[in-house]
């Protein structure tokens, strides 16, 4: 199993070297501009050369994501229980997040920036309103799931609906909840940046703007380069919780690859 793993994660690390090596190749051999598509080789090296600059911008974009994320998780996952567990709340509260979430956060953002100002606050409420849709969605699909003749014995046992919620509703949503959360750190991320770059003189996305508004492309990628590692990087993150805490759904998948 170990080999395996081993040979899967070497294949994935080279097909990603493959990919920035092409990217170069290609730059090279078509004369791209670096107006247009810079290499990846003048990527990191604006990122090493501009990193004492950029780090207080990463802090405040990674900041603001988190706060707004694990408010966005605290949020999703009050609402996906309650829709999760009542049918009157379905009806009532699901179209009024489907509506909200279709609605463009990029047209809500002058919204927040209105009611709060520019600065941290927009970008909190951003990454809020675009990252907690994902969670009440699994986490009331999961409730949704349990099956009705486990409850039918939990109530037969003497169990409440509290009970039955606590110990094993939620308990079973385990999966769908992490699934949940590696989609919607995503969303965090771009919501964050979103309002940076409209709202804020702080932050990654107000360093991609000022950078495209220079041309400095190289600057706008190496933005882009970070926000992909501070992703990947809280991805792997959960996945590692996720193994660990949901190891019994992943179980028969494991069993598989050997």
């Amino acid at each position: 199993m170990f080999g395996i793993d081993i040979r899967q994660k070497a294949w994935s690390a080279g097909l990603i070297v493959l990919f920035f090596v092409a990217w170069e190749l290609f730059c090279l051999m078509t004369g791209m501009s670096d107006l247009v598509l810079p290499r990846p080789s003048q990527v990191f090296v604006t990122l090493y050369q501009r990193f004492p600059v950029l780090w207080p911008h990463i802090v405040q974009t990674l900041a603001t994501t988190m706060f707004g994320f694990v408010l966005g998780v605290a949020l999703g996952v009050a609402l996906g229980a309650i829709i999760g567990v009542s049918k009157t709340a379905y009806d009532t509260c699901y179209p009024l997040l489907i509506g909200f979430s279709s609605i463009p956060k990029v047209a809500v953002v002058p919204i927040f920036v209105l009611w709060f100002g520019s600065g941290t606050v927009p970008a909190v409420l951003t990454a809020l309103s675009i990252c907690f849709f994902p969670i009440v969605v699994n986490i009331a699909t999961g409730l949704a799931t349990t099956e009705p003749e486990l409850e039918d014995v939990l109530k037969a046992l003497g169990a409440s609906k509290l009970d039955i919620l606590w110990n094993v509703g939620l308990p079973r949503t385990m999966p769908f909840f992490f699934a949940s959360l590696k989609v919607a750190i995503s969303y965090a991320f771009v919501g964050a940046v979103l309002s940076e770059t409209v709202a804020s003189n702080r932050g990654i996305g107000n360093v991609m703007m000022t950078a495209s508004s220079n041309f400095n492309v190289p600057l706008v990628f190496a933005g882009l380069f970070v926000l992909a590692g501070l992703g990947v990087a809280l991805y792997v993150v959960f996945s590692l919780i996720e193994g660990r805490v949901t190891g019994w759904a992943t179980r028969k998948n494991d069993v598989i690859a050997t």
